[in-house]
């Protein structure tokens, strides 16, 4: 199974210049999340988004890279039947003429997917 979770837009604190410390900006989350469906095992996708959505929020984190690696880590830790999955994080208004993103793929070694 493959859960799609896509412009998923939060506002918050994230970045290194010093007007992304103070001000709360939009950022919009893409998700693709392979698992193994077996026997009424699934993920709640309404879960997985509140995660994502508090992780973020909370954090406050200066680099995208860093807010891409501890999800992924979380995830992976909190369901242990995802086999894969691809993470995207989307800065939209940081630029005027270009939409900033960074993104991050995991492939479980024991899948085969």
């Amino acid at each position: 199974m493959t859960i799609h979770i896509e412009k998923l837009e939060i506002t918050a604190i994230i970045g290194i210049l010093d007007f992304e410390r103070i001000q709360p900006q939009k950022i919009v989350v893409d998700a693709l999340i392979n698992y193994q469906y077996k026997e009424n095992q699934f993920i709640n996708y309404v879960e997985l988004i509140h995660l994502i959505e508090r992780m973020i929020i909370e954090k406050k984190y200066h680099l995208l890279e860093d807010a891409l690696s501890d999800i992924e880590n979380k995830l992976i830790e909190q369901y242990n039947q995802i086999e894969g999955l691809k993470l995207k994080i989307s800065k939209p208004d940081i630029i005027k003429n270009a939409n900033v993103a960074l993104s991050l793929e995991w492939l479980s070694s024991n899948s085969d997917t």
